[in-house]
């Protein structure tokens, strides 16, 4: 894209989850970044996963009233581990390569801060994901573990997984 699209981040509202299911949805049928499939990932369980879940913190990137990206922060586990934040983030195809992931990480790590956590870790980065391995690396955080062929990915069979972490 020439043109610089605009964009604002905004927190997630129940209107949204439409939107944020059809990008849910698009991005599961590729079979190249979660492990999740579209048959266990109802519109309820989604709703949960993104927008519903105790302690879930939603936010879209909207351009023109359309959702382009969606982020949720929530703790990585309960109790005595709840002091660690987890994140998960989906932008649309159509709306890739215009700093939106940047900014939704960014704006993941400054509102984890500011809901107390001390860190925050990723379960399952796919390690040939290398856009979403060179991000979160620029933006912090280390590959602390790996999954060995922990995946299976829709093109390039089993491959491994990263744990990534930052403190915060």
């Amino acid at each position: 894209m020439g043109k610089k699209t605009l964009f604002t981040l905004r927190t997630a509202r129940l209107e949204d989850f439409e939107e944020i299911y059809d990008i849910f949805c698009k991005v599961l049928s590729d079979g190249k970044t979660y492990s999740y499939t579209i048959e266990e990932m109802t519109p309820d369980r989604s709703l949960a996963y993104w927008i519903s879940a105790p302690g879930t913190h939603c936010f879209v990137a909207d351009i023109k009233g359309k959702v382009a990206g969606v982020a949720a922060i929530r703790p990585n586990r309960t109790g005595r581990a709840g002091h660690v934040a987890n994140a998960s983030f989906i932008v649309h195809p159509d709306y890739r390569r215009m700093g939106i992931a940047r900014a939704l990480g960014k704006r993941a790590l400054k509102l984890a801060k500011k809901h107390k956590y001390k860190a925050m870790q990723f379960n399952f980065v796919v390690s040939v994901n290398d856009v979403a391995v060179k991000l979160w690396k620029s933006l912090g955080f280390t590959i602390v573990g790996t999954l060995p062929k922990g995946f299976q990915h829709a093109t390039k069979g089993l491959v491994d997984v990263y744990i990534m972490h930052q403190y915060l």
